[in-house]
């Protein structure tokens, strides 16, 4: 069996020959390991990697109390870090790279659907970016609550029979760009409608394998889609910068902490919906 866990911080305890990383420093880990020779890591893209392999999903990942890991992917937080907020480094660079693929310009309606925890992180890079005229969606209610708190323009409850409507009044007649963090079907289809002529679909939600588009109309709107995949080396570092910045501050809101013996059950709360709270952070320490 595998353990999983790819978004993770934690203590040095033990470093091999020629690692200068201090034992009792505090890290948060890079779980994406590349080639560094092939012609995606040479052009700056390690997410590309044919040939990589990530922690927690194809190696021992951090649902342990000790887990080994190459020093490469450790990366030191500043002083004053939480371990909590470490964890959150991973997704945050998620973010970061999809807000950047939007290019959304300060003015620029931009919707976000899904509003947990990877489209609620956009919405917090696209408001650091400078933003201004963010709508985003979802069908929990206080995840939406999360999202007004964090600055979203407006929010829509995407379970409505007029949500769509909803949206596209929010938005002005059209979004300029969207960020569809679901990747269902469903989400996929509304993205390419209410994104105006011109504009860009950003898809980094992993739900359906796959989705039928309407290509004739992709072609006669000039609509972008660009895919979202991961985050390269500086997106990365800009996550822990934001952090840095203080622009998600973790809190009871919209993180749960609970004990990593509680993971099983926690990933099933959030499957079958019985929690809402955008992120689980599991502590093995406390198993």
């Amino acid at each position: 069996p595998l353990i999983m866990g790819h978004e993770f911080s934690g203590h040095v305890v033990q470093v091999g020959d020629g690692v200068l990383m201090a034992p009792g420093k505090l890290v948060t880990v890079n779980p994406l390991i590349s080639c560094g020779d092939c012609s995606m890591c040479a052009a700056g893209l390690p997410n590309l990697c044919q040939r990589r392999r990530i922690i927690g999903a194809h190696c021992a990942g951090g649902f342990a109390r000790y887990v080994v890991v190459p020093a490469a992917q450790c990366w030191p937080l500043p002083e004053g870090t939480t371990d909590i907020a470490g964890a959150l480094v991973e997704p945050l660079a998620c973010a970061v790279r999809a807000v950047r693929h939007a290019q959304a310009q300060p003015a620029d309606p931009l919707l976000i659907l899904g509003a947990g925890t990877i489209g609620l992180f956009c919405l917090a890079v696209a408001r650091a970016e400078g933003v201004r005229n963010i709508v985003i969606s979802d069908r929990v209610e206080g995840r939406l609550r999360i999202a007004h708190a964090w600055g979203a323009t407006a929010t829509v409850d995407g379970s409505a029979a007029d949500a769509r409507e909803q949206l596209r009044t929010s938005l002005s007649g059209g979004a300029a760009c969207v960020i569809d963090a679901v990747g269902s079907n469903a989400t996929r289809a509304l993205a390419l409608n209410l994104v105006r002529p011109g504009g860009r679909v950003i898809y980094i939600g992993l739900h359906d394998e796959s989705s039928p588009l309407a290509a004739n109309y992709l072609v006669r709107q000039e609509i972008a889609i660009q895919g979202s995949f991961s985050y390269t080396t500086a997106d990365f570092g800009w996550a822990i910068d934001l952090l840095q910045r203080a622009i998600i501050t973790p809190g009871a809101a919209w993180i749960e902490e609970r004990a990593l013996a509680e993971g099983a059950a926690a990933f099933a709360g959030l499957i079958d919906g019985t929690i809402s709270t955008p992120k689980i952070i599991l502590r093995p320490a406390k198993c």
